[in-house]
């Protein structure tokens, strides 16, 4: 058999190429176009990166979903900005010490955030584009355009603490046919009862390790997007409030340089589960996703209103990233070290001060029954 002669990829074609690139990656299609610029040329097809976008986010599957992503620079783009992860390392400097003081420095109208710039952001601006998968397998795709409750109320939305929730009442009844449900089928494992489950925690093991979240926020106004999710899990709480609650705690530390005291803040996306039916049920083992939702908080967890936290969003949009996810956990557990050494040393500090009342009680007291007797 005899193979005829090449005499360089020019002389391939083209077709041939597209062919191999749809069934590529974002990563390996991207490698692939620094190769050469025939290759680079034919990357550059947006149907390519259209085919990439809806098999990583079953969401840009939407016809509106791929109308805004086309409006804010194509799905190119969109690969190249949500792809990589935000990360933030200014808090590695940070210091609690300086933090406890630092606040002294600000107005009553920085601290707030009642500044004319957060007037141009408008809360219809955003998009949340959020999908959940399980060992791989999509199970949730939600598209939120604007900002639930932000309107109206008297300008309520830009002083309370700011909260996005995906899930609707209705989405948390039971009886409701559209809820997600992940089950025995998709990979859970069967649990005989919950008293079971609470000694072994294989059921819990297997959330931790099996769950995956991409929340991509959009601003239609400027154009730019953003991964707010870890992707994989920080962390979680077992049995919370209830035996049956599981949940699950993606996030990421976003940048709020001049914006609040702390100069950063922490993206907290909750996801909570509870289980709906035991082997024992007679059924087999069923879980139910009744919260998914997102807050913003301060060094010292205190909830950020929703005027800074527009200013939070907008900035994170184009803060720097990283495709390590490594360097995107290092990040994370950066902040809640600095985080912890924060509330020591508060905690420190307000035991030197009830010490300090105490012994000032009991000065007083003696003093007076001294002048007494």
């Amino acid at each position: 058999m005899s193979v005829a002669p090449v005499d360089g990829i020019p002389s391939l074609n083209s077709d041939l190429f597209y062919d191999i690139f749809r069934r590529l990656d974002g990563a390996t299609l991207a490698s692939a176009a620094c190769t050469c610029a025939a290759l680079c040329s034919i990357s550059k097809e947006e149907s390519l990166w259209e085919n990439v976008c809806s098999s990583m986010w079953p969401s840009t599957n939407r016809e509106d979903v791929k109308s805004l992503i086309s409006s804010v620079g194509g799905f190119r783009k969109f690969y190249a900005d949500c792809f990589p992860l935000i990360v933030n390392k200014e808090v590695v400097g940070y210091q609690p010490n300086n933090y406890l003081e630092y606040p002294d420095n600000w107005t009553e109208a920085e601290y707030y955030g009642d500044m004319n710039e957060s007037e141009s952001i408008s809360p219809s601006d955003f998009v949340s584009i959020v999908d959940i998968r399980f060992k791989g397998k999509p199970i949730c795709s939600k598209v939120l355009w604007g900002i639930p409750n932000a309107n109206g109320y008297d300008g309520w939305f830009y002083n309370c603490p700011f909260r996005i929730d995906i899930l609707t009442y209705a989405d948390r009844d039971d009886n409701n046919d559209g809820a997600v449900h992940l089950s025995v089928s998709d990979g859970l494992p069967p649990i005989t009862s919950l008293e079971r489950e609470r000694k072994d925690g294989k059921l819990w093991r297997e959330l931790r390790e099996g769950l995956q979240l991409s929340w991509i926020i959009v601003n239609r106004k400027i154009k730019q997007a953003a991964n707010l999710a870890s992707w994989s899990p920080l962390g979680g709480q077992r049995h919370w409030p209830t035996d049956k609650d599981f949940v699950i705690r993606f996030g990421s530390v976003l940048p709020a340089k001049d914006i609040l005291p702390c100069q950063v803040a922490e993206c907290i996306l909750i996801m909570k589960f509870r289980v709906i039916h035991t082997e024992e049920d007679g059924f087999q083992t069923t879980l139910k996703l009744t919260e998914l939702s997102m807050q913003l908080e301060d060094m010292e967890g205190a909830h950020v209103n929703g005027r800074n936290s527009l200013l939070i969003l907008k900035e994170a949009l184009s803060s720097r990233r990283s495709k390590n996810y490594g360097e995107v956990l290092e990040s994370c557990h950066m902040y809640s070290k600095v985080q912890n050494e924060l509330k020591e040393e508060k905690m420190r500090n307000e035991s030197r001060l009830d010490r300090l009342c105490i012994l000032s009680g009991i000065a007083a007291f003696m003093t007076f029954w001294y002048c007494v007797l």
